[in-house]
């Protein structure tokens, strides 16, 4: 597989997103999506792009008429692999692409639920991920008026189908970010152990 490098897709990130809080949701999922892969013994570069840019094109094409196929075309002309182009697809729903690996499934579970956790983070006191626990994020997503814009349905179908726990899938996706918590604007002001 011909895969461009992560230098390579996050150029094509910025050149279509120029939205601070668009990068690091793309950075988000990008982590968890490595961490999965880590876990797993799977291509972390693989997983990574695919997490760095499933939403590339969300900034300049946001209707469902055009995310995530104008993506698509862009990807294809520059020579990205099929599987990550069809991975992208099938995080939309709507697009009516089968999600039929684990590359795909786990960025559909990791999607909705990272950007999530932003949320959950920032109505903290201390805005840090190091005081997010499953708990407190099972709470908030029972509160439809919570971050409203993100689909329940969606995290609680990823979760169904890559089959993981939810409690541990939830406590994984907050370790992943915990890992690079500064560079997302996620440590807030807790004092850490050194």
């Amino acid at each position: 597989m011909n895969l461009p490098t992560r230098e390579e897709a996050w150029d094509l990130l910025c050149e279509y997103t120029k939205s601070e809080s668009l990068r690091n949701h793309a950075r988000s999922v990008e982590q968890v999506m490595r961490a999965y892969a880590r876990k797993w013994g799977e291509d972390e570069d693989l997983y990574g792009i695919v997490g760095l840019l499933h939403d590339f094109d969300y900034e300049q094409y946001p209707t469902m008429e055009d995310h995530p196929y104008k993506g698509a075309e862009i990807l294809r002309e520059r020579g990205y692999p099929e599987e990550v182009i069809t991975a992208i697809m099938s995080h939309a729903n709507y697009s009516g692409v089968p999600r039929e690996t684990r590359l795909a499934k786990t960025l559909f579970a990791v999607d909705e639920l990272a950007g999530f956790m932003f949320a959950v983070t920032f109505v903290r006191p201390s805005k840090s991920i190091h005081e997010v626990k499953p708990k407190s994020v099972k709470k908030k997503l029972k509160q439809p008026s919570f971050a409203a814009s993100v689909s329940r349905e969606d995290i609680e179908q990823g979760i169904a189908e890559l089959g993981v726990d939810r409690d541990e899938h939830i406590q994984f996706v907050i370790d992943a970010l915990r890992e690079i918590d500064e560079e997302l604007g996620l440590r807030g002001t807790v004092e850490l152990p050194s």
